[in-house]
């Protein structure tokens, strides 16, 4: 008789399993939700999380209720192929990231094999979107886009002519390094090229051999945790050369690093959000929640409505359903107009200069 119930409680639990599952969407969301760039993981879990929350507000996707599975891979690449194959165990209709690119690139793989949508809200490195899998995307640009900006900003605009280049060994770090030196023009010579590691603190070693070069501009391609570090003790060794980034040093968190040295640094990244119209209601929503937006806080709330638009409107949850839709729609959103390529690129590059002044960025 015992035994008897007992099965009968577990067939009662495993229905409602069931039961809840087939009533919820589940949405995956992957990037370093802890460590060093971690505010970066806060911005895009906080931009999924205002997004999903509208949509629930206003009942859910098909019916059904939008369901968080939120992953930490510490921006490592094989805790990224470990988070990917349990969202897909998970059962996740789509996932929002990764952030880092030598995470999204093998996470990739793992997600193209189950036929699942990912779609990376600031992965930039080239290599992503040309592996050829049709279930790849990515609401930000590419570091060959960027690097391109960057290049003829500091080589037709400025108009400097000696260039020093650092990297941090990263996917992201010496892609974006790498381009910047391909777009250079005839008269900007590089006159270091050199690397250091993510995670190390000191870094006048390395900055004594720039100094000895004597370079108009120092390029960095890395994070901001290194990039605040190494700007400020570029300073400390007297170098007064001019300091430029990618998106990777874009946010506050450079600044509080860098201190002073911070002033005058140049980035590229995508346009000011304060200054695009169809922003204005996001940043309000997510300013009465979190306060003010992180850099990246709107490109994962561009990439959660994009994923839940695509679903809705293709009437599915199929993953191949939605992953066609993807490719052949147009999304209007709080970024504008957002429409991908073949490879799963956005259509136009959203790149412009930035500029460190009074200890905030501003888009030049």
């Amino acid at each position: 008789m015992i035994r008897k119930y007992i099965w009968i409680v577990l067939l009662f639990g495993l229905l409602q399993s069931c039961t809840h599952k087939s009533n919820v969407i589940r949405i995956g969301v992957a990037g370093p939700m802890t460590g060093d760039q971690s505010v970066f993981g806060r911005d895009e879990r906080r931009g999924v999380k205002l997004a999903v929350s509208e949509w629930n507000r206003k009942g859910g996707v098909l019916g059904k209720k939008i369901e968080l599975i939120v992953e930490d891979d510490q921006h490592d690449p094989r805790q990224a192929v470990a988070v990917a194959n349990r969202l897909v165990t998970d059962g996740v209709a789509g996932v929002i990231g990764h952030f880092n690119s030598n995470c999204s690139i093998p996470a990739s793989a793992v997600y193209h094999r189950a036929g699942i949508p990912m779609i990376s809200h600031g992965s930039t490195n080239p290599q992503l979107t040309e592996q050829g899998f049709d279930n790849v995307f990515r609401v930000c640009g590419r570091d060959d886009q960027q690097a391109r900006v960057a290049a003829d900003f500091v080589c037709k605009t400025l108009g400097l002519s000696r260039i020093a280049i650092v990297q941090d060994k990263t996917t992201y770090g010496q892609g974006l390094a790498d381009e910047f030196r391909r777009w250079l023009s005839n008269n900007c010579k590089v006159v270091y090229y050199g690397t250091i590691i993510q995670g190390d603190k000191d870094f006048h070693a390395v900055l004594t051999n720039v100094k000895a070069q004597r370079p108009d501009l120092i390029y960095f391609g890395g994070v901001y945790p290194e990039g605040g570090l190494l700007v400020k003790q570029a300073r400390q060794l007297g170098i007064k050369a001019l300091f430029m980034g990618g998106d990777g040093i874009m946010g506050p968190e450079f600044i509080t690093i860098a201190g002073s040295a911070s002033d005058n640094v140049y980035a590229t990244f995508g346009a000011d959000i304060n200054k695009v119209t169809s922003a204005k209601q996001f940043i309000e929503s997510y300013r009465k929640l979190y306060g003010e937006p992180g850099p990246y806080s709107v490109y994962a709330y561009v990439a959660a409505t994009i994923l839940l638009s695509a679903i809705k409107d293709s009437g599915s949850s199929d993953p191949s359903v939605v992953i066609a839709y993807l490719h052949s729609h147009r999304f209007d959103t709080a970024l504008g107009t957002i429409e991908f390529d073949k490879k799963g690129d956005v259509v136009h590059s959203p790149y412009v200069i930035w500029q460190v002044r009074n200890g905030r960025f501003v888009q030049l």
